[in-house]
Parts: C-alpha cells; structure tokens; sequence
C-alpha cells in the first residue's frame, strides 16, 4: 500500500492558537475561544463592553458516582459585569440563556450567575505615530500603490506608518 500523509496547505494562526488554547480553557473554565469570539454578538450591544464569560460550571452527575447511564444537567455560566450594569443583566438572564443555549445549538445552560469586577482592559495612553516625510513616505507610498482596496490600502498605511515611524 502506497499511503501519503495529509496535505496540511495553509493553516491559519488561529486556528493553531484555538487549538492549544481550548483544552486549556475547557478544562479551566469550561469554555471556549469560540464563545469568547462571539461573546459581543451573543451578549447585545448593551452589555458587550461591560461583560465576559468566565466560566461555565457543570453540575456534578450523581449517575457518574454510582455508574449508571448519563443523564444530562445543563451548566451555570458566571459573568462578569461592570458596577451598575449588573442589575440590567440579572434583568436579562432569560433571553442571556436563550442566546447562549441557540450558540450551543442545545440546551448548555439553565442559570446565569453575575460577579461584579472590572471587564475592560485600562487603555493605555498610545501615542500616534508622526506622519511620515521624504523617502519614508515616498517608500511607503510605493509599497501600498498597488492594493485596489480604499480600507485595505488605508490600513496598511497606517500600519507601515507606524513600523516605520519607530525606527528614528
């Protein structure tokens, strides 16, 4: 038998990050990167920047014990929440539960816990980079000249001209 080894192609880093950093999040916390990822989406506008998973707590199984079949008990998901906000959640719970559950596309969760602490990180003071002048510019210009895109073009001026405002 002439059997080849799979092509792997192009994988993209987060895919390798989600990777490694799942078992490590379920195991500690029993979530997931792709929770995480889509927390803004499932928590509203309302509560996406005052709120953040930190863990789902799984019920422990009295048929584990006593090595019966499996019977399933949804988990209790803990938030964190920023100061006042938190009794607008805890007034959410319900359709906070729906989204979660229709993320998992099963009944996950049956209860919301609510701990108040920090969520957003302190923003640091970034001071923007100096516009470019002479060759620097003149490079840059040269570099970007070619991508069609106005958002992608414009990103990518930023960008070079913050790597190559450093370097003075």
């Amino acid at each position: 038998m002439n059997r080849k080894a799979p092509r792997r192609g192009i994988v993209q880093i987060s895919e390798v990050a989600n990777g490694l950093i799942d078992p490590v999040l379920a195991r500690r916390a029993g979530i997931n990167t792709m929770l995480l990822g889509s927390w803004d989406e499932i928590a509203g506008m309302d509560f996406a920047e005052c709120t953040r998973p930190e863990r789902i707590t799984w019920p422990r199984r009295a048929s584990e014990m006593a090595g019966e079949g499996e019977k399933y008990q949804p988990g209790v998901l803990t938030i964190a929440c920023e100061g006042a906000r938190a009794l607008f959640l805890s007034h959410q719970q319900g359709e906070i539960v729906q989204r979660i559950n229709g993320f998992f596309g099963f009944p996950a969760i049956n209860q919301v816990k609510i701990v108040q602490k920090p969520v957003t990180p302190q923003a640091r003071h970034r001071p923007k980079p100096r516009p470019l002048t002479g060759e620097a510019a003149r490079h840059l210009d040269g570099l970007v000249e070619g991508i069609e895109g106005d958002a992608l073009k414009a990103a990518l001026t930023r960008l070079g001209t913050a790597v190559l405002g450093r370097r003075r």
